[in-house]
């Protein structure tokens, strides 16, 4: 009689890997952005209430620009979630392309249009702080003339996914693309550093103490986890769209769609 061979120890490494593999899965994550989406969505409305709240009322006016710098509490969090989202876009667009994985590249579709949001948004109030500030509206400097490329490479990509017909050659292209676009990320934080340029410098990642009053530091930092929340919210409602256009041939749409 044969004997069996015992059965191995589930160790984390295999849990941690079937985790994965699981989250992996269109179905799996459909359902899972379904429950946490409305969540960050909820966070998100709460920290903007608070954000704004302390930001326009409570945050005393500045010793120099007067109350014309409370557009910071758009602005900043609007360029920070620029650059971030499009590394995230970039990565996942990244893996779908060395591995193959259709969620990747539904993360990488969904990132686009909410960073090209951002990115137009910093874009528009960096604009309207620039005329009080530094009189013009725009200057061809380098932080803003780099802020304006990544714009044009979110525009690029979702371009490049509308011309091809063919979702995988289209998420492809899009994801060579992404990754060519990434050099322009360091180039936008750096460039105040490598150019003399009309744009302020870091005032809160510099190292040593933000130099920012408190009562200004907080309603930022209250914005910059609102825009993150609102970022997820939105980025797992339109992965949830893409998988059921992806995946519509799938029994499980199927079950989705007819209830």
């Amino acid at each position: 009689m044969a004997m069996r061979k015992p059965a191995q120890p589930t160790t984390s490494r295999s849990r941690a890997w079937r985790w994965f593999h699981r989250f992996g899965s269109p179905a799996y994550f459909y359902f899972f952005a379904g429950r946490w989406a409305p969540r960050f969505g909820h966070l998100a409305v709460a920290f903007f209430l608070a954000g704004l709240y302390f930001g326009l009322v409570v945050a005393p006016p500045d010793y120099q620009m007067g109350d014309s710098y409370r557009i910071i509490f758009i602005h900043v969090p609007s360029a920070w979630m620029s650059m971030f989202i499009y590394v995230v876009m970039a990565v996942s667009a990244g893996i779908g392309l060395v591995w193959r994985i259709k969620l990747s590249h539904a993360v990488a579709r969904s990132c686009a249009p909410v960073g090209a949001a951002f990115t137009f948004c910093a874009l528009v109030t960096g604009a309207l702080w620039g005329k009080p500030t530094w009189g013009t509206y725009w200057i061809w400097d380098a932080r803003l003339t780099s802020e304006l490329v990544l714009l044009f490479l979110y525009v690029g990509y979702m371009a490049l996914l509308a011309a091809l017909d063919d979702w995988k050659t289209g998420s492809r292209a899009g994801a060579v693309l992404a990754l060519v676009g990434l050099v322009n990320i360091p180039i936008i934080h750096y460039s105040v550093e490598w150019w003399n340029t009309l744009h302020q410098g870091a005032t809160i990642t510099k190292l040593g103490r933000p130099s920012i009053d408190i009562r200004m530091l907080v309603p930022l930092l209250i914005m910059f986890a609102a825009v993150n929340f609102y970022f997820l919210a939105a980025m797992l409602n339109r992965v949830r769209c893409e998988l059921l256009d992806q995946e519509r041939r799938t029994r499980w749409v199927q079950e989705v769609v007819n209830g």
